[in-house]
């Protein structure tokens, strides 16, 4: 009669080489991978034919003259040299754009900071406040654009009527080169719903030990919002910087509405003088050159925050 053990061992010898003849070929497991190649298909289309050869179509164009009706004809750096040494306008975006980005942005984080430390109290009718703040962010900005139209409307506007109630004689706004970028700057304010609900998360997400604590070591409010929230508030902040920049540099839609570029060229940002040398003088191949540029800017701002960041964000590891 046979050991039992040496049974187990003959059947557990056995069993790997049964595993081994059950399964299929190679060649035909490998074609079992397919249905996953299937599914990621319809993201595949995208990224390829929608993202990557716009891309390095971008690229290519940007070395070109092309005007859509003819051919692409390959001129090297001319729209670059064009850019950088002949056109006083797209340096005039640039500025532009520069001083919004440097006014809109900071307000905007202010505001959205406030706003969210406000709405944070525990306070009945709390959720009908927050839903009133957020409101206006999902809003269609063509809407918002024709609505502030109206506001800043320098005989009939809403804001010059209420400047007249205590005697201040409003200005012209959308209408005087001084006044139209702060004009838009006042109005990148009507919009921090959006931070403001990111901020307001991150606040929620705050330990309560913290406060606590340092409520029993006597701090107030000010004192647990300066050295417990902010601080750990910094990576929401960090986020929503990074963000905003990047959407202050493509700032388009409301100048495009309200302005059209001016008065006297003071709101031509450059997402808008790209876009009118694409779409008004056809010249695709110097608006991809200025997009490729575009694209070099963002990156080395945001570079250069992330190289930053270490230094004042701090997380809830560290």
């Amino acid at each position: 009669m046979q050991n039992p053990r040496e049974t187990t061992l003959a059947i557990a010898s056995q069993t790997p080489r049964r595993v081994a003849e059950s399964l299929p070929p190679m060649n035909k497991r490998r074609k079992g991978i397919s249905p996953g190649w299937w599914f990621i298909s319809p993201w595949l289309f995208g990224f390829v034919f929608l993202t990557a050869l716009p891309f390095l179509a971008s690229l290519y164009l940007s070395f070109c003259q092309y005007d859509v009706i003819s051919p692409p004809r390959w001129i090297g750096l001319s729209n670059y040299e064009n850019l950088f040494l002949h056109d006083p306008l797209f340096w005039k975006s640039i500025w532009n754009t520069f001083v919004y980005a440097v006014f809109a942005l900071p307000l905007g984080t202010v505001a959205g900071i406030t706003l969210a430390l406000l709405l944070s109290l525990d306070l009945r009718g709390m959720s009908v406040y927050r839903t009133i703040f957020f409101l206006p962010s999902i809003v269609p900005l063509v809407a918002t654009s024709l609505l502030w139209v109206w506001i800043l409307n320098p005989q009939i506007g809403l804001i010059n009527n209420l400047l007249e109630m205590v005697g201040i004689s409003g200005p012209p706004w959308l209408v005087s080169p001084v006044w139209s970028k702060p004009a838009l700057i006042l109005m990148s304010i009507w919009g921090v719903g959006g931070s403001m609900i990111i901020y307001l998360a991150g606040i929620k997400d705050i330990p309560t030990f913290l406060h606590e604590a340092a409520l029993v070591d006597g701090a107030n409010t000010w004192q647990r919002t300066w050295h417990i929230t902010l601080p750990m508030l910094t990576p929401v902040i960090f986020f929503n910087l990074v963000m905003g920049m990047i959407g202050a540099f493509q700032y388009f839609t409301q100048a495009f509405i309200m302005t059209a570029g001016g008065p006297q060229e003071s709101t031509n940002f450059y997402c808008l003088y790209l876009f009118q040398r694409a779409f008004l003088y056809l010249n695709v191949g110097y608006s991809s050159a200025m997009a490729w540029i575009l694209f070099v800017i963002v990156l080395v701002v945001t570079t250069a925050l992330m190289k930053t960041h270490t230094k004042w964000v701090h997380y809830e590891g560290n």
